[in-house]
């Protein structure tokens, strides 16, 4: 077990006492300062590249979002860790790759609905960052990274949880809204649960059995059938079609009731997820089919937060981040909005799950007014893993405790303009392993052919990806023909991204030197055992400084 040390390096000291899980917290802290910024993170689900106004979108209005733009820094090189959605959310609260968690042996796939907490509780996380300043802290909406050790049972309390993990406050959908259970969960248990009527896992293909649930359209894309019996009431509570609401509400709630001291707010967001189940009043809204319509409730939702911000006058000193956990995903909803006109991932090759850019160069926005120059952007490398340091440094807390993890401090990319690159490397996952991909400068090497993401070859499948999938959207790869690899493609992938972002020729027989550089960078993030992963990573950060 590890005790996380801070040593503030401002002039105020903060009292610390070890709790009995040896995490470290610090007595209450007091109204948010210039040193102690309030911090809003705004998480979106699926959100793609092009999927934004300010982003170059035309067939949806995101003003709420591209206000945040005009007002602050939008990114133009950020990324997630790993193109899924689990992983992803490793990577953030966590500062470590997600290729290191489990053990070594990694985290790649969605968690399943029985999973246990996937982050070990006495890992330092982005909560921990600000609950050692003295923050109160909440996490809002998809949770996706389990409950409870081992399996979970979904016997209530759901412990260990978000609770354990340095947020005060939980209230949100315990996976993710395309897959059950569909209830809320608050803190450790399930909204609305009934000791007379305990809600039951009962696995798939049982449908008969299991509790009714909200009716949705096919054109709404796919859910998994509900897997537990049981609980009617706390089914009752969940409606596909107000979840956005809700959430905005108990964000804004949660704000008021907590603007005295400083604040740290995940808000992790359903939109865009399918299925796409807009409000009413956002239906037809947009000219991109329920997909955009579904984009559209999302700006909503981030003008209901700012709006909140604003009226209590904590505007001035809160530091917003807009983003994603990986690229669009071109799904039922997606292929729709596709034939409607709109480019989900803009230009860039590739979507959700695949290691291609589109599946993990994501929108990236943060507004702090007078801190962050307004209507700027940046070209600087930057990703998710990195916000553990970058909180750390924001709370005027010692970088020695995040030395032993994957995180960068990137604030002065988000306070300065540097001429130099912060990060020069950067391991990126797409769901298959063996696909695994890192990025130094300019050049991106894939250590095999494709993306390893979907593998749906027809364009009814859910699940479309790849090659086929690429020429649906019109994308060019000098190594795909017709909707297929070519027989004789290279091996592995080597792109030039500053002169080919869209990923169009496949450099790995031009620059043999290169592609030997990368697979040797590449392979040593490979921990060879489980054992091997947390020495290989202190060797290779000495080695680099």
């Amino acid at each position: 077990m590890k005790l996380q040390h801070y040593i503030g390096v401002f002039l105020l000291t903060l009292p610390l006492h070890v709790g009995s899980s040896n995490r470290v917290s610090a007595q209450p802290g007091t109204n948010a300062s210039p040193s102690n910024p309030n911090v809003v993170y705004i998480l979106a689900d699926d959100l793609g590249y092009g999927d934004l106004g300010c982003y170059g979108a035309t067939k949806v209005q995101t003003p709420n979002i591209d206000a945040l733009a005009k007002a602050g820094r939008r990114f133009t090189d950020a990324h997630t860790a790993s193109a899924v959605c689990t992983p992803s959310r490793y990577a953030l609260l966590t500062g470590e790759y997600p290729s290191r968690g489990n053990g070594g042996k990694g985290v790649w796939g969605p968690a399943p609905v029985t999973s246990g907490l996937l982050v070990d509780t006495d890992q330092l996380t982005i909560a921990d960052v600000f609950k050692n300043k003295g923050y109160a802290t909440a996490a809002l909406g998809k949770w996706h990274l389990g409950f409870g050790e081992g399996q979970n049972d979904w016997k209530e309390p759901l412990r260990p949880g978000p609770q354990d993990l340095g947020f005060d406050y939980y209230f949100g959908l315990p996976v993710v809204n395309s897959a059950p259970p569909f209830v809320y969960v608050e803190n450790d248990r399930i909204v609305g649960s009934d000791p007379a009527d305990p809600l039951v896992y009962i696995g798939r293909g049982h449908e008969k059995e299991a509790t009714p649930i909200t009716e949705i359209p096919p054109e709404a894309s796919q859910r998994t059938p509900n897997m537990f019996k049981g609980a009617v009431e706390a089914h009752k509570n969940y409606n596909d079609y107000t979840v956005g609401t809700v959430l905005a509400g108990k964000a804004v709630d949660w704000i008021t009731a907590n603007k005295q001291k400083p604040f740290f707010l995940y808000m992790a967001t359903t939109h865009i997820h399918h299925p796409f189940t807009p409000g009413k009043r956002f239906q037809g809204s947009s000219d991109a089919e329920l997909y955009g319509d579904f984009i559209q409730e999302l700006d909503w939702m981030v003008g209901e937060v700012t709006g909140c911000l604003e009226k209590q006058g904590l505007s001035e000193n809160t530091l917003i981040i807009f983003t994603s956990d990986n690229g669009a995903m071109l799904n039922l909803g997606g292929r729709n909005a596709v034939k409607a006109g709109h480019r989900i991932n803009g230009d860039l090759l590739g979507f959700k799950f695949g290691v291609w850019e589109g599946g993990h160069r994501v929108p990236f926005i943060a507004r702090w007014p007078g801190k962050i120059e307004a209507g700027s952007t940046s070209d600087q490398l930057i990703c998710n893993v990195d916000m553990l340091a970058t909180f750390t440094a924001l709370t005027g807390q010692d970088l020695d405790a995040v030395e032993d993890t994957d995180s960068v401090n990137v604030l002065p990319a988000f306070l300065e303009n540097p001429a130099e690159p912060l990060r020069t490397e950067l391991l990126l996952a797409p769901h298959k392993p063996a696909n695994l991909g890192i990025r130094k400068g300019k050049w991106m090497y894939i250590g095999a052919r494709g993306s390893g993401g979907f593998g749906g070859s027809k364009p009814n499948q859910h699940a479309w990806g790849g090659p086929p999938a690429v020429a649906f959207v019109g994308g060019e790869n000098s190594d795909i023909e017709n909707g297929k690899l070519k027989r004789g493609a290279p091996p592995a992938q080597l792109y030039d991204l500053e002169n080919d972002v869209r990923q169009t020729q496949n450099l790995y027989n031009q620059y043999p030197e290169v592609v030997q550089e990368m697979e040797t960078l590449l392979n040593s993030y490979r921990p060879k055992t489980p054992a091997d992963a947390k020495q290989q990573r202190i060797r290779k950060q000495k080695a680099t400084k």
